[in-house]
């Protein structure tokens, strides 16, 4: 079975003592977790070594970085690359959030960037890709979030695609409130599968684990988790409360 992860994206938030607490928090809840079920948790940079700290030898979790830099070092005060988070020993790094899109100017030439040096240190991307409300309005989101896709992942090899994983947020449900349906999430991420499919062959489609992203809270996630193109959620304001994370945990497959 395809690896089934709750990625908790806390963005900027939380104090130290709450990062604290939100980690005690789920970690004590002590789930027993399955080899294809994984939690995810892309807390902020001063947090990465507190989260690290508190997995330690406890199976199912991993740690996220929000972001990383194009270049291995150098004069570029206030970014971190991916080397450093390789050093700590980070497990994933979210790649293309639609808030480095749209707030920060980070177009496709710069996430396909980002994606090589995070592969080339052994970092595993979580790529985000996802459509604003005027493009699913004219309905065609399809062709935004193929031409997003095939920008920034198409000129990796196969074995390099194995070490990625995909994202599919609809900017317009994202803190909004608003959720694209079960079935809307679905056929988005079919399409999504099938374009991996047609350029990297069943296999790799098959394999790649495509999370939803996009207003997932505990009352939704079941019914968004049981599609079967959808392999879990990238989860935002639901993430920063410990019993609406434990309830989106146990809703994976």
């Amino acid at each position: 079975m395809r690896k089934q992860i709750a990625a908790a994206n806390w963005k900027m938030n939380g104090t130290l003592q709450q990062a604290n607490e939100l980690l005690d928090g789920i970690i004590n809840e002590k789930i027993s977790y399955s080899p294809h079920r994984e939690v995810v948790f892309a807390v902020p940079f001063p947090y990465l070594i507190l989260a690290k700290e508190k997995i330690k030898n406890i199976n199912g979790y991993k740690v996220a970085a929000q972001n990383c830099y194009t270049k291995s070092s150098g004069a570029f005060t206030g970014e971190v690359s991916a080397a450093m988070l390789q050093s700590i020993e980070v497990d994933y790094v979210i790649i293309g959030h639609s808030e480095r899109r749209e707030i920060f100017a980070e177009n496709s030439k710069m996430l396909a960037a980002k994606v090589d040096v995070c592969l080339a240190n052994n970092l595993s991307p979580i790529f985000c890709c996802g459509e604003p409300l005027q493009i699913r309005e004219a309905e065609t989101q399809n062709e935004y979030v193929a031409t997003q896709i095939q920008e920034s992942l198409f000129h990796l090899t196969n074995d390099q695609l194995k070490n990625v994983v995909v994202a599919y947020e609809p900017i317009w449900a994202i803190g909004t409130g608003k959720t694209a349906t079960a079935q809307q999430a679905q056929d988005m991420q079919a399409f999504i599968r099938n374009i991996f499919k047609e350029k990297y062959g069943d296999e790799v489609a098959k394999n790649i684990s495509i999370l939803y992203g996009g207003s997932v809270k505990a009352t939704n996630a079941k019914e968004i988790f049981e599609m079967p193109d959808v392999d879990g959620g990238l989860v935002g304001g639901a993430s920063l409360s410990v019993p609406e994370f434990i309830s989106i945990i146990k809703s994976l497959k």
